[in-house]
């Protein structure tokens, strides 16, 4: 099981763009813990994408059985800052019956550009036009991030560009980030009960959990606690299991936000 990114990004770039980047994504993330409403959260999250030259995103909620984007219960489980024209010119179209980023997002557990969606030779001249016509309203670039939660629930959120400027990996870690936190946010405040409801974990599971969000490999992990790798990787294994995550990052975001590792610890002397 390879390592994930930390919840603190260490990749390689200009120090002062990892200093800006870091604290606004701090900034987020106090703001987003400290909003009442859904609408709130999603006017954060615009906020900082643009640091990112991302001045449209989109946060879809579907149930396990719908193939499109309109919802199945009256929450407000569609959020999106498109240009008008085009959300207009999509559903006129009934593009949201075979968008290649959901087909793709279903798949999925990692983030992905588009643009290797496009090149894929198992996307259809179809699913291609919907990404042409969308470049045409202004959306010429962007990256999506897969939200898959507990009984099958599905959400995905995306970040487009005006520009075809590519997404290098630094800022699609800093946007899955701040994706899968928005994703648990809105969860919390749509159904408190389910979220403050969590599987026991053990003290073991709690430590391992706690070093990934510090940014440890599991051989660093393995070294600290004096374990194996391999026994490192049964126990957040487990975690990413009990909570549901497809990967340690969101493991450890989770267990952040749920608790079971404290904001203090994780910011602490690693």
């Amino acid at each position: 099981m390879p390592d994930q990114p930390s919840l603190f990004p260490s990749m390689h770039f200009p120090k002062a763009a990892k200093e800006v980047f870091t604290v606004e994504l701090g900034r987020y993330l106090d703001q987003a813990d400290a909003a009442a409403q859904s609408e709130q959260l999603f006017d954060l999250l615009s906020a900082f994408a643009l640091n990112l030259d991302c001045p449209w995103i989109a946060y879809g909620s579907l149930a396990p059985d719908l193939k499109s984007l309109k919802p199945a219960r009256p929450e407000p489980t569609i959020m999106l800052n498109y240009p008008n024209e085009w959300r207009e010119r999509y559903f006129e179209m009934g593009y949201d019956r075979i968008d290649p980023i959901i087909k793709t997002s279903r798949r999925r557990t990692i983030p992905f550009r588009w643009s290797d969606v496009y090149n894929d030779a198992n996307t259809t001249e179809d699913e291609r036009r919907v990404f042409d016509e969308a470049a045409t309203f202004g959306l010429r670039s962007g990256i999506s991030v897969p939200l898959h939660g507990p009984k099958g629930r599905f959400a995905f959120m995306s970040f487009a560009r005006p520009s075809d400027y590519g997404f290098e990996d630094r800022s699609i870690t800093y946007l899955e980030l701040a994706a899968i936190h928005f994703d648990l946010r809105v969860a919390r405040l749509t159904d408190s009960r389910s979220v403050n409801e969590y599987p026991e974990m053990s003290a073991r599971e709690k430590e391992c959990i706690l070093w990934t969000a510090r940014g440890k490999s599991s051989w660093e992990i393995g070294k600290i606690l004096e374990i194996s790798v391999n026994t490192v990787n049964f126990h957040i294994k487990n975690v990413m299991r009990k909570l549901d995550s497809g990967n340690r990052t969101a493991a450890a975001i989770k267990a952040l936000n749920f608790g079971i590792i404290g904001a203090q610890d994780v910011a602490g002397s690693s």
